[in-house]
Protein backbone atom coordinates (compact mmCIF):
# COMPACT_ATOMS: atom_id res chain seq x y z
CA UNK A 1 0.00 0.00 0.00
CA UNK A 2 2.87 2.36 0.80
CA UNK A 3 4.35 1.80 -2.66
CA UNK A 4 0.98 2.68 -4.22
CA UNK A 5 0.83 6.02 -2.39
CA UNK A 6 4.38 6.80 -3.52
CA UNK A 7 3.17 6.48 -7.11
CA UNK A 8 1.80 9.91 -8.00
CA UNK A 9 -0.17 8.58 -10.93
CA UNK A 10 -1.95 5.98 -8.79
CA UNK A 11 -2.61 8.55 -6.05
CA UNK A 12 -4.08 11.00 -8.55
CA UNK A 13 -6.23 8.26 -10.04
CA UNK A 14 -7.70 7.41 -6.63
CA UNK A 15 -8.29 11.05 -5.72
CA UNK A 16 -9.84 12.06 -9.04
CA UNK A 17 -13.42 10.83 -8.30
CA UNK A 18 -13.52 12.62 -4.94
CA UNK A 19 -12.01 15.80 -6.41
CA UNK A 20 -14.50 15.68 -9.27
CA UNK A 21 -17.47 15.38 -6.92
CA UNK A 22 -16.08 18.14 -4.67
CA UNK A 23 -15.58 20.42 -7.67
CA UNK A 24 -19.12 19.87 -8.96
CA UNK A 25 -20.83 20.10 -5.58
CA UNK A 26 -18.71 22.82 -3.91
CA UNK A 27 -16.30 24.77 -6.09
CA UNK A 28 -18.50 25.43 -9.12
CA UNK A 29 -21.47 26.70 -7.01
CA UNK A 30 -19.10 28.95 -5.02
CA UNK A 31 -17.60 30.49 -8.17
CA UNK A 32 -21.08 30.81 -9.68
CA UNK A 33 -22.34 32.56 -6.54
CA UNK A 34 -19.39 34.98 -6.59
CA UNK A 35 -20.21 35.97 -10.18
CA UNK A 36 -23.76 36.81 -9.07
CA UNK A 37 -22.37 39.42 -6.65
CA UNK A 38 -21.50 41.58 -9.66
CA UNK A 39 -24.94 41.21 -11.22
CA UNK A 40 -28.50 42.34 -10.57
CA UNK A 41 -31.73 40.50 -11.28
CA UNK A 42 -32.93 36.90 -11.15
CA UNK A 43 -33.66 33.91 -13.36
CA UNK A 44 -37.07 35.32 -14.39
CA UNK A 45 -36.17 38.93 -15.25
CA UNK A 46 -32.63 38.16 -16.36
CA UNK A 47 -29.29 39.39 -15.06
CA UNK A 48 -27.47 42.67 -15.61
CA UNK A 49 -23.83 43.39 -14.80
CA UNK A 50 -23.64 46.13 -12.16
CA UNK A 51 -20.02 45.91 -11.03
CA UNK A 52 -19.52 46.68 -7.36
CA UNK A 53 -22.97 48.22 -6.84
CA UNK A 54 -24.13 45.27 -4.69
CA UNK A 55 -21.13 45.67 -2.41
CA UNK A 56 -21.68 49.41 -2.06
CA UNK A 57 -25.36 48.77 -1.38
CA UNK A 58 -24.54 46.27 1.38
CA UNK A 59 -22.47 48.72 3.42
CA UNK A 60 -25.14 51.38 3.02
CA UNK A 61 -28.02 49.05 3.89
CA UNK A 62 -29.10 49.62 7.50
CA UNK A 63 -31.02 46.33 7.60
CA UNK A 64 -27.95 44.42 6.40
CA UNK A 65 -25.71 46.13 8.96
CA UNK A 66 -28.23 45.36 11.72
CA UNK A 67 -28.30 41.72 10.57
CA UNK A 68 -24.50 41.67 10.58
CA UNK A 69 -24.38 43.10 14.10
CA UNK A 70 -26.98 40.61 15.35
CA UNK A 71 -25.06 37.74 13.74
CA UNK A 72 -21.79 38.79 15.39
CA UNK A 73 -23.42 39.32 18.77
CA UNK A 74 -25.25 36.01 18.61
CA UNK A 75 -22.13 34.12 17.48
CA UNK A 76 -19.90 35.54 20.23
CA UNK A 77 -22.41 34.93 23.02
CA UNK A 78 -23.48 31.49 21.77
CA UNK A 79 -19.95 30.24 21.14
CA UNK A 80 -18.83 31.34 24.58
CA UNK A 81 -21.80 29.86 26.41
CA UNK A 82 -22.22 26.58 24.56
CA UNK A 83 -18.51 25.67 24.62
CA UNK A 84 -18.20 26.76 28.26
CA UNK A 85 -21.29 24.77 29.23
CA UNK A 86 -20.08 21.77 27.27
CA UNK A 87 -16.64 21.95 28.86
CA UNK A 88 -18.14 22.22 32.34
CA UNK A 89 -20.35 19.20 31.70
CA UNK A 90 -17.39 17.23 30.31
CA UNK A 91 -15.42 17.98 33.47
CA UNK A 92 -18.43 16.86 35.51
CA UNK A 93 -18.50 13.58 33.61
CA UNK A 94 -14.78 12.99 34.13
CA UNK A 95 -14.24 14.02 37.76
CA UNK A 96 -17.57 13.41 39.49
CA UNK A 97 -19.76 10.98 37.58
CA UNK A 98 -17.04 8.87 35.96
CA UNK A 99 -18.49 5.47 34.96
CA UNK A 100 -21.97 6.56 36.03
CA UNK A 101 -22.12 9.38 33.50
CA UNK A 102 -23.58 7.39 30.58
CA UNK A 103 -27.23 8.05 31.49
CA UNK A 104 -26.53 11.73 32.24
CA UNK A 105 -24.67 12.14 28.92
CA UNK A 106 -27.54 10.55 27.02
CA UNK A 107 -30.11 12.74 28.80
CA UNK A 108 -28.22 15.98 28.19
CA UNK A 109 -27.49 15.00 24.58
CA UNK A 110 -31.17 14.26 23.89
CA UNK A 111 -32.13 17.89 22.96
CA UNK A 112 -29.59 17.77 20.13
CA UNK A 113 -31.67 15.23 18.21
CA UNK A 114 -35.02 16.94 18.79
CA UNK A 115 -36.61 18.72 15.77
CA UNK A 116 -35.93 22.44 15.81
CA UNK A 117 -39.59 23.31 15.30
CA UNK A 118 -40.63 21.16 18.28
CA UNK A 119 -38.05 22.84 20.52
CA UNK A 120 -39.11 26.30 19.30
CA UNK A 121 -42.78 25.54 20.00
CA UNK A 122 -41.88 24.39 23.50
CA UNK A 123 -39.95 27.59 24.24
CA UNK A 124 -42.73 29.69 22.70
CA UNK A 125 -45.16 28.15 25.16
CA UNK A 126 -42.71 28.57 28.05
CA UNK A 127 -42.21 32.32 27.44
CA UNK A 128 -45.71 33.05 26.14
CA UNK A 129 -47.46 36.23 27.28
CA UNK A 130 -50.72 36.00 25.29
CA UNK A 131 -53.35 34.65 24.98
CA UNK A 132 -52.27 32.85 28.15
CA UNK A 133 -49.24 33.36 30.34
CA UNK A 134 -46.59 30.69 29.93
CA UNK A 135 -44.76 29.03 32.84
CA UNK A 136 -42.04 31.72 32.95
CA UNK A 137 -44.54 34.57 33.11
CA UNK A 138 -46.64 32.64 35.60
CA UNK A 139 -43.65 32.34 37.93
CA UNK A 140 -42.78 36.03 37.48
CA UNK A 141 -46.32 37.14 38.35
CA UNK A 142 -46.42 34.72 41.29
CA UNK A 143 -43.29 36.45 42.59
CA UNK A 144 -44.99 39.84 42.20
CA UNK A 145 -43.57 40.88 38.82
CA UNK A 146 -45.33 42.14 35.71
CA UNK A 147 -46.37 40.18 32.65
CA UNK A 148 -43.53 40.37 30.11
CA UNK A 149 -43.76 39.85 26.36
CA UNK A 150 -40.42 38.07 26.01
CA UNK A 151 -40.77 37.27 22.30
CA UNK A 152 -42.18 40.71 21.45
CA UNK A 153 -39.32 42.68 23.00
CA UNK A 154 -36.04 42.87 21.03
CA UNK A 155 -33.87 42.70 24.14
CA UNK A 156 -35.66 39.76 25.72
CA UNK A 157 -36.16 37.83 22.46
CA UNK A 158 -32.40 37.74 21.88
CA UNK A 159 -31.83 36.04 25.23
CA UNK A 160 -34.72 33.62 24.74
CA UNK A 161 -33.00 32.49 21.51
CA UNK A 162 -29.70 32.18 23.37
CA UNK A 163 -31.25 30.12 26.18
CA UNK A 164 -32.97 27.81 23.72
CA UNK A 165 -29.91 27.23 21.53
CA UNK A 166 -27.55 26.73 24.48
CA UNK A 167 -29.97 24.17 25.92
CA UNK A 168 -30.09 22.41 22.55
CA UNK A 169 -26.37 22.41 21.81
CA UNK A 170 -24.51 22.03 25.11
CA UNK A 171 -25.01 18.25 25.12
CA UNK A 172 -23.24 17.95 21.77
CA UNK A 173 -20.23 19.97 22.94
CA UNK A 174 -20.19 18.09 26.24
CA UNK A 175 -19.82 14.77 24.41
CA UNK A 176 -17.30 16.24 21.96
CA UNK A 177 -15.12 17.68 24.73
CA UNK A 178 -15.57 14.59 26.88
CA UNK A 179 -14.10 12.51 24.05
CA UNK A 180 -11.04 14.75 24.16
CA UNK A 181 -10.71 14.74 27.94
CA UNK A 182 -10.76 10.95 28.24
CA UNK A 183 -7.70 10.87 25.98
CA UNK A 184 -5.59 12.71 28.55
CA UNK A 185 -3.03 10.16 29.86
CA UNK A 186 -3.98 8.96 33.32
CA UNK A 187 -0.35 8.70 34.42
CA UNK A 188 -0.02 12.48 34.00
CA UNK A 189 -3.15 13.01 36.07
CA UNK A 190 -1.93 10.66 38.80
CA UNK A 191 1.49 12.32 38.87
CA UNK A 192 -0.17 15.72 39.28
CA UNK A 193 -2.32 14.41 42.13
CA UNK A 194 0.73 12.93 43.85
CA UNK A 195 2.42 16.33 43.55
CA UNK A 196 -0.54 17.89 45.36
CA UNK A 197 -2.64 19.20 42.46
CA UNK A 198 -6.36 18.73 42.95
CA UNK A 199 -9.67 20.41 42.13
CA UNK A 200 -9.43 23.71 40.28
CA UNK A 201 -5.63 23.67 40.34
CA UNK A 202 -5.57 20.29 38.56
CA UNK A 203 -7.99 21.56 35.93
CA UNK A 204 -6.12 24.83 35.39
CA UNK A 205 -2.59 23.44 35.35
CA UNK A 206 -3.04 20.02 33.74
CA UNK A 207 -6.45 19.36 32.20
CA UNK A 208 -7.01 22.70 30.48
CA UNK A 209 -3.60 22.91 28.71
CA UNK A 210 -3.85 19.29 27.53
CA UNK A 211 -7.39 19.80 26.25
CA UNK A 212 -6.60 22.92 24.21
CA UNK A 213 -6.53 21.06 20.85
CA UNK A 214 -10.08 19.74 21.28
CA UNK A 215 -11.17 23.12 22.65
CA UNK A 216 -9.78 24.79 19.55
CA UNK A 217 -11.70 22.39 17.33
CA UNK A 218 -14.87 23.02 19.34
CA UNK A 219 -14.49 26.81 19.09
CA UNK A 220 -13.96 26.71 15.32
CA UNK A 221 -16.88 24.32 14.89
CA UNK A 222 -19.06 26.48 17.13
CA UNK A 223 -18.24 29.87 15.64
CA UNK A 224 -18.93 28.63 12.11
CA UNK A 225 -22.22 27.07 13.18
CA UNK A 226 -23.43 30.11 15.11
CA UNK A 227 -22.53 32.55 12.35
CA UNK A 228 -24.74 30.50 10.01
CA UNK A 229 -27.71 30.23 12.41
CA UNK A 230 -31.01 29.98 10.59
CA UNK A 231 -33.50 27.28 11.56
CA UNK A 232 -33.87 28.02 15.28
CA UNK A 233 -34.48 31.74 14.70
CA UNK A 234 -36.97 31.12 11.89
CA UNK A 235 -38.86 28.64 14.06
CA UNK A 236 -38.89 30.80 17.22
CA UNK A 237 -39.13 34.46 16.14
CA UNK A 238 -38.90 34.45 12.32
CA UNK A 239 -36.45 37.34 12.69
CA UNK A 240 -38.82 39.48 14.76
CA UNK A 241 -39.98 41.55 16.38
CA UNK A 242 -39.51 43.60 13.22
CA UNK A 243 -36.00 42.68 12.11
CA UNK A 244 -34.46 42.71 15.60
CA UNK A 245 -33.43 39.04 15.52
CA UNK A 246 -32.71 38.71 11.80
CA UNK A 247 -29.28 37.16 11.09
CA UNK A 248 -27.42 37.42 7.80
CA UNK A 249 -28.60 33.96 6.74
CA UNK A 250 -32.28 34.88 7.05
CA UNK A 251 -31.71 38.28 5.40
CA UNK A 252 -29.90 36.54 2.54
CA UNK A 253 -32.75 34.03 2.16
CA UNK A 254 -35.41 36.73 2.04
CA UNK A 255 -33.42 38.93 -0.31
CA UNK A 256 -32.77 36.10 -2.75
CA UNK A 257 -35.97 34.08 -2.70
CA UNK A 258 -38.66 36.42 -1.37
CA UNK A 259 -37.58 39.57 -3.25
CA UNK A 260 -35.85 37.87 -6.20
CA UNK A 261 -32.60 39.84 -5.81
CA UNK A 262 -30.16 37.03 -6.54
CA UNK A 263 -27.18 39.31 -7.00
CA UNK A 264 -27.62 41.18 -3.72
CA UNK A 265 -28.49 37.96 -1.91
CA UNK A 266 -25.26 36.38 -3.20
CA UNK A 267 -23.37 39.42 -1.92
CA UNK A 268 -24.84 38.92 1.57
CA UNK A 269 -23.96 35.21 1.38
CA UNK A 270 -20.39 36.00 0.33
CA UNK A 271 -20.02 38.48 3.17
CA UNK A 272 -21.12 35.72 5.55
CA UNK A 273 -18.52 33.39 4.02
CA UNK A 274 -15.81 35.99 4.54
CA UNK A 275 -17.01 36.47 8.13
CA UNK A 276 -16.73 32.72 8.81
CA UNK A 277 -13.24 32.66 7.29
CA UNK A 278 -12.02 35.64 9.31
CA UNK A 279 -13.51 34.23 12.55
CA UNK A 280 -11.89 30.83 11.97
CA UNK A 281 -8.48 32.36 11.27
CA UNK A 282 -8.79 34.61 14.33
CA UNK A 283 -9.66 31.71 16.66
CA UNK A 284 -6.95 29.50 15.19
CA UNK A 285 -4.23 32.14 15.41
CA UNK A 286 -5.29 33.19 18.92
CA UNK A 287 -4.93 29.67 20.29
CA UNK A 288 -2.25 28.24 18.00
CA UNK A 289 0.68 29.13 20.25
CA UNK A 290 -0.97 27.54 23.27
CA UNK A 291 -1.93 24.42 21.34
CA UNK A 292 1.53 23.87 19.85
CA UNK A 293 3.47 24.90 22.96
Amino acid sequence: MESVFRNRGATLLMLTPALLVYTIVMLIPIVWSVTYTFQSGNAVTGFEFVGFDNWIKFFGDKTAIDALWFTLRYAIVMTTLQVAAGYGLALLYIFFLRNRSSLVRATIFFPVILPTVAVALMFTRMFEAAPTAGPVNAIIMWLGGDLTDFLGDPGYSFWVIIIMDVWRSMGFYAVLLYAGLVEIPQDIMESARIDGASGWKLVRKIVFPLSLPILLSSLIFSINGTLKVFDSIVALTNGGPGSATTPLTLYMFRTSFAYGQYGYGSTVAFMLTLLCLVATIFVFRSMRKDVTR
